[in-house]
């Protein structure tokens, strides 16, 4: 039966693919990716010839119709981002939000997200959590940094590593020097590391070093 399904593939290690990721991706007739150019790095890998279509933030909202309809015609489309699970970060919500509205299955397969080893790498409670994303670059930045400076449970981010050093200088300025977080950097890749304690402490080591690569920042909540 036709339906779309949501594929997770690996942050870095591709040996974090599941099998049944791999099943799905031979066996759906379009697979739509973020950057084909990434995506078919990883297909060739593992042998897959499934014809590809790109599916990014810059052509999703005009290209939603045409996949709901290709699918509504019988055909299995599979979706995958360049890295973890598509629509965390990523695009994905217009199209299953489109599918689900058209009454169309959609399937999302269990595997990899940045996320979720960082928080649990973190050392900080991680029973209770909200995921940011990426803080608002200028507009709307100071109006949420002040709202979750109150935020009790751990707090997930992700950012680039050029904005890393000024993302942690707002943290001590608006959550406080002594606000515990950890950043967790290529995860899952061979230079992966995981660097932990105040937000002052992290910030000198990274005006020191300047970062590369994936970012996960998780900051604890506030005691008060």
């Amino acid at each position: 039966m036709s339906k779309l399904y949501i594929v997770p593939t690996p942050i870095g290690n591709l040996k974090d693919i599941t099998f049944r990721a791999i099943d799905v991706l031979k066996t759906a007739d379009l697979i739509l990716a973020e950057d084909t150019r990434t995506s078919g790095k990883l297909l060739k890998h593992f042998e897959i010839s499934t014809p590809m279509q790109s599916h990014h933030m810059h052509n999703e909202h005009k290209t939603v119709d045409a996949i709901v309809q290709k699918i509504k015609g019988g055909r299995t489309v599979a979706l995958i981002s360049d890295a973890g699970t598509p629509a965390i970060s990523d695009p994905g919500f217009l199209l299953s939000r489109a599918c689900i509205e058209n009454n169309i299955e959609v399937e999302c397969l269990p595997g990899a997200t940045a996320f979720v080893p960082a928080l649990v790498n973190s050392g900080l409670p991680n029973d209770k959590f909200v995921f940011e994303g990426f803080l608002p670059v200028k507009k709307g930045r100071q109006t949420r940094l002040l709202l979750l400076a109150q935020e009790p449970r751990t707090m997930i981010f992700y950012e680039s590593p050029h904005k890393l050093v000024k993302t942690l200088g707002h943290f001590c300025e608006y959550f406080g020097d002594d606000r515990q977080l950890s950043v967790s950097r290529e995860l899952t890749k061979l230079y992966e590391e995981t660097i932990r304690g105040t937000a002052r402490e992290v910030l000198e080591y990274y005006t020191q070093k300047p970062p590369k690569g994936e970012i996960v920042i998780v900051v604890a909540g506030t005691n008060k």
